[in-house]
Parts: C-alpha cells; sequence; structure tokens
C-alpha cells in the first residue's frame, strides 16, 4: 500500500471546489493506495508531473515515489485547455 500526502497547493485547490465534488475527488484520492491498479490514471510525460487522475471534470496531477511508496499529490485543477 502507498502512503498518500497533499502538497499544501493540493489542499487549497480542494477548498476552492464544491463540496460535493471535495468528496468525490478525496474518495479516488484514497483508492491511490493501490497504485499502480487504479483506474483513469496515466503516465505523463514532459510534464512537470508524473502522473494524472481523471475525476470527472478534475484532474489530479501527482508524483509516485515507487521504491519508498509514497504518492504526493501536487495539484487538483479542473480541466480546461491549459490543465495540462
Amino acid at each position: 500500500m502507498y502512503t498518500v500526502n497533499w502538497s499544501n497547493k493540493a489542499k487549497k485547490q480542494l477548498r476552492k471546489i464544491d463540496r460535493k465534488e471535495q468528496l468525490t475527488i478525496i474518495d479516488a484520492v484514497d483508492r491511490l493506495e493501490d497504485f499502480p491498479s487504479v483506474k483513469n490514471v496515466i503516465s505523463l510525460t514532459k510534464h512537470e508531473y508524473g502522473y494524472r487522475m481523471r475525476v470527472g471534470n478534475y484532474r489530479i496531477l501527482f508524483d509516485a515515489d515507487i521504491a519508498v511508496r509514497i504518492i504526493e499529490i501536487q495539484q487538483v485543477k479542473k480541466r480546461d485547455g491549459q490543465t495540462y
């Protein structure tokens, strides 16, 4: 199992989202403990962060340290033309 940590930036972005969608995002992030067998996760190339998870209209951008088994949530962004 992986440990999931939230960056301060991601926490701040999550607080600005509607409460119902916050709960959906938190439930999806909790499933990252079973990484890499989680749906809607792809590896990003030529990007600041290593992975992204799709949750409705939101994208969770995160890094995973396979050796230490830690996932660091970096950003939670609403999908638009500048999300990636």
